[in-house]
Order: C-alpha cells, then sequence, then structure tokens
C-alpha cells in the first residue's frame, strides 16, 4: 500500500504517502457513486451547515459522492500550498457519466507527508454565502488564504 489514512493536522483525517512520490506520478483515482445535482441535494441538502463533503463535480451534470463507495482519495485535505492537483478526464465517447477524476503528484512527496489538493470551491447559491465561515481553511500554509473557496 502506498497510502495510509490517519488522523491529519490539517482536519479530521488526511491521506499521507507511505512512501517517495515522484512529481507527475499518477497517484489514485478519486471514486465513488456516480449522481445528479439532483440526487446530491436530496441526499445531503445544500451542505452548508457543515462545510464537509465528499463529493466532486468532474462536470456540470453529474458528482462523484465518494461517501458511496469511494476510495481512499476522499480524505485528502485542502491545502491553499497543495501538493497534489485533481485532473478530470472527460470520457472520449461524451459520456459524462463516466468522467473519471485522477490525484497527481505536483512536486516531491517524501514519506509520511500529507496528500492536499487546493479544493477551490464555488458556492452554488448566494445563500451559502451566510455560512462561509464553514470554509475556513486551517492548512497552516504560509500563504494560507483563509477559505476552502475559489480565489
Amino acid at each position: 500500500m502506498r497510502f495510509t489514512v490517519r488522523s491529519s493536522p490539517i482536519h479530521g483525517r488526511g491521506l499521507f504517502a507511505r512512501t517517495h512520490l515522484a512529481p507527475g506520478e499518477r497517484l489514485l483515482e478519486y471514486k465513488g457513486e456516480r449522481i445528479s445535482s439532483a440526487q446530491a441535494h436530496a441526499r445531503y441538502g445544500d451542505n452548508t451547515g457543515t462545510g464537509h463533503t465528499f463529493l466532486f463535480a468532474p462536470n456540470a451534470h453529474f458528482l462523484i459522492d465518494a461517501e458511496r463507495g469511494g476510495s481512499s482519495a476522499r480524505y485528502i485535505n485542502h491545502s491553499c500550498e497543495p501538493n497534489c492537483e485533481a485532473v478530470i478526464f472527460v470520457n472520449i465517447n461524451g459520456d459524462e457519466e463516466r468522467d473519471r477524476v485522477f490525484i497527481y503528484a505536483l512536486r516531491e512527496i517524501e514519506a509520511e507527508q500529507e496528500l492536499s489538493i487546493d479544493y477551490a470551491i464555488e458556492l452554488a447559491s448566494d445563500q451559502a454565502l451566510a455560512h462561509i465561515e464553514r470554509w475556513a481553511c486551517a492548512c497552516g500554509a504560509s500563504a494560507c488564504r483563509g477559505s476552502m473557496l475559489a480565489p
């Protein structure tokens, strides 16, 4: 196993490298049940109450719900200075439900380092702005912007 899930200084649990990872290396896929925005809303509401989600939107029509059938990629925490990035692979046949998300290393990651990506969350409604403090960042980076929201 190349990764382990354990307590994170950033938030809750995080995903940590067990071995050295090279820049540009494809690390793992963000997996889970494919659902529509309507299904996500039925399950989780607008989710502004917690600021916590395992949903990833690879396109405008479907989300990946890692709460159900997800991989360990769901434990990758946000950082304003991430060491990984999420790359969306669009299905060659145009089937948006089959678009995939892979996590790549942006730079060298040593064993025991926590993996992180910039969530760059975009809120769906102005009502969600009333709960903006729920999206506060705790990454501790020197250039922390104070929020997991898109700059």
